[in-house]
C-alpha cells in the first residue's frame, strides 16, 4: 500500500480533538504534544485531503464546511477503535455514568434501576443527580436525564415522558378545609412555591385568573421532589407531575383533586453524546428504559 493512501490516524486525533476543544493549544495539552506538533498534523492531514479543515482567524478557528463533514465520522471510528481494543483485552464492560435530575431519580430511576442491572449484569451502574446540564465533552458521564424542548447541539436525544402537571395535597390537608371541590377551594391552602409558572399555566386553563399568587409567601423548595414531599407532609399544595407519583396517589399518601393536567414545552428527554450513540452500554441503557416507559405508557392505558 502507499504511504499516501495509508489512513493518518494519528493526524486524525489530532484533528478531532482540536474541532472538539476549538483550540489546538488545548488539543496539545489534552495530547501532550506542543502546538506546533498540533498544527503540523492538523496541515498533514489537509494536505492528505486536499481541502482546509479550518477556518483560521487571530485567537478563533471554525470548521470549514469539509471539517464539518469529516468529524462526525472521525469522532465515531475512534469511539469505535476504543471500544473494539476493550474487547480485545478481555475488560468486562465499564461502569454506566448516569447524570439525571433528582425528581427522575427518586420517583422514576432508582425505583427500576435494578431490572436494568438484573438484564445486563457485567454492567455496573453509578447515578448522580444534578439539575445542571452537564457537558458532555468535560465530564465522565455516559448518558443524561434533562429537562427541555430535547434540541441540544452535539446530542442525541429520545423522548421519555410529558412533563404534565396538575396540584396534589395529602388527602389529610384537602379534608381540613371540608375537601376540594373545585379549583378555587385551592387558594383556602398554603401553595407551595406560588411562582411557578405551572400555577398560573393550570389556573387559567382552569378558568381562574388574578388569585393573587404573587402576594403569597415565596417558598422555593429547588426541586419537585422537594416540593412533593413538603405536599405529603400537610405543608401545603403542590405542581406536580402525576406520573411520578402513582405509588404516593395509590398508598393514600398524595390525592390529585382534578383530573385535568396541563403542560409547557418541556419533556423528559434521555440524552448522550451523538458520537457514542453505538457504545455497547449506552444502547442497552436506551434500549432498557425505552421499553419501561413504553410499558408505564400502556399500564397508564
Amino acid at each position: 500500500m502507499k504511504l499516501s493512501r495509508q489512513v493518518p490516524l494519528n493526524a486524525l486525533r489530532v484533528f478531532e480533538a482540536v474541532a472538539r476543544l476549538g483550540s489546538f493549544t488545548k488539543a496539545g495539552e489534552e495530547l501532550g504534544m506542543t502546538q506546533t506538533a498540533v498544527s503540523y498534523q492538523v496541515k498533514l492531514l489537509e494536505e492528505n485531503i486536499g481541502e482546509p479543515l479550518f477556518l483560521r482567524r487571530p485567537r478563533q478557528i471554525s470548521l470549514t464546511d469539509t471539517g464539518e463533514r469529516v468529524l462526525p465520522k472521525v469522532s465515531d471510528a475512534f469511539v469505535l477503535l476504543n471500544e473494539a481494543m476493550a474487547e480485545a483485552r478481555g475488560e468486562i464492560e465499564s461502569t454506566l455514568l448516569i447524570n439525571t435530575i433528582a425528581t427522575f431519580a427518586s420517583h422514576w430511576l432508582a425505583r427500576r434501576l435494578g431490572a436494568f442491572q438484573l438484564r445486563h449484569p457485567s454492567i455496573a451502574v453509578r447515578l448522580s443527580a444534578s439539575d445542571t446540564l452537564i457537558d458532555f465533552t468535560r465530564e465522565p458521564v455516559d448518558v443524561a436525564i434533562r429537562s427541555g424542548a430535547g434540541n441540544w447541539r452535539g446530542l442525541m436525544s429520545d423522548k421519555l415522558i410529558q412533563a404534565d402537571f396538575s396540584p396534589m395535597l395529602s388527602p389529610k390537608l384537602a379534608e381540613s378545609v371540608g375537601g376540594i371541590h373545585k379549583p378555587e377551594d385551592l387558594m383556602k391552602l398554603p401553595i407551595i412555591s406560588p411562582t411557578d409558572p405551572w400555577w398560573r399555566i393550570w389556573f387559567t386553563a382552569s378558568g381562574l385568573s388574578d388569585l393573587g399568587l404573587e402576594s403569597r409567601p415565596r417558598s422555593q423548595y429547588g426541586a419537585q421532589s422537594f416540593e412533593a414531599s413538603a405536599a405529603m407532609a400537610g405543608q401545603g399544595v403542590a405542581i406536580l407531575t402525576p406520573a411520578f407519583y402513582g405509588d404516593e396517589i395509590a398508598q393514600g399518601r398524595l390525592y390529585q383533586p382534578f383530573e385535568m393536567t396541563c403542560r409547557d414545552h418541556r419533556s423528559y428527554w434521555l440524552v448522550y453524546a451523538e458520537n457514542r450513540r453505538n457504545v455497547p452500554k449506552i444502547k442497552a441503557f436506551r434500549n432498557w428504559i425505552l421499553e419501561e416507559i413504553a410499558r408505564d405508557r400502556e399500564s397508564a392505558q
